[in-house]
């Protein structure tokens, strides 16, 4: 079952295209937990070396959704989420967005994730989110 929600969620994946447009990758899709990855590359960054924070935004608000997916089934949006920047996302080689569900109904589900800037086998941790995903419906 959870191989069928992670071919799925790649399906879904590849139809958005911003983010086959930044590569971003689907690597983890089971009930209740997504995670979502992405290279780093001089694209990515703002004029200080850092990743910018729209990309971080970005992958947040998409691992986000893909939790509450996971659970409210794949057709959900997200409603609202906020996003701490808590350091700047530089020196590694990915970014890696980690989320999960803290709490689900039957139409909105409530997800936090964590985005790490990976380096080998070292995560820092760049940001963290919180959001409200619910039923396109």
């Amino acid at each position: 079952m959870t191989v069928d929600l992670l071919q799925r969620g790649r399906e879904v994946l590849a139809a958005q295209g911003f983010s086959r447009l930044l590569g971003a990758e689907l690597e983890v899709f089971e009930p209740g937990r997504a995670e979502l990855a992405l290279a780093v590359g001089p694209q990515l960054l703002q004029q200080n070396g850092f990743v910018h924070g729209g990309v971080l935004s970005y992958l947040a608000d998409n691992a986000l959704t893909y939790a509450g997916g996971s659970v409210l089934g794949t057709e959900v949006v997200t409603a609202e989420y906020k996003i701490n920047y808590l350091r700047p996302a530089v020196g590694g080689e990915r970014l890696l967005a980690v989320a999960s569900v803290l709490g689900s109904g039957k139409t909105q589900a409530v997800c936090r994730c964590d985005v790490f800037m990976v380096e080998g086998a070292q995560r820092r941790l760049c940001a963290a989110a919180q959001g409200t995903i619910r039923t396109a419906g």
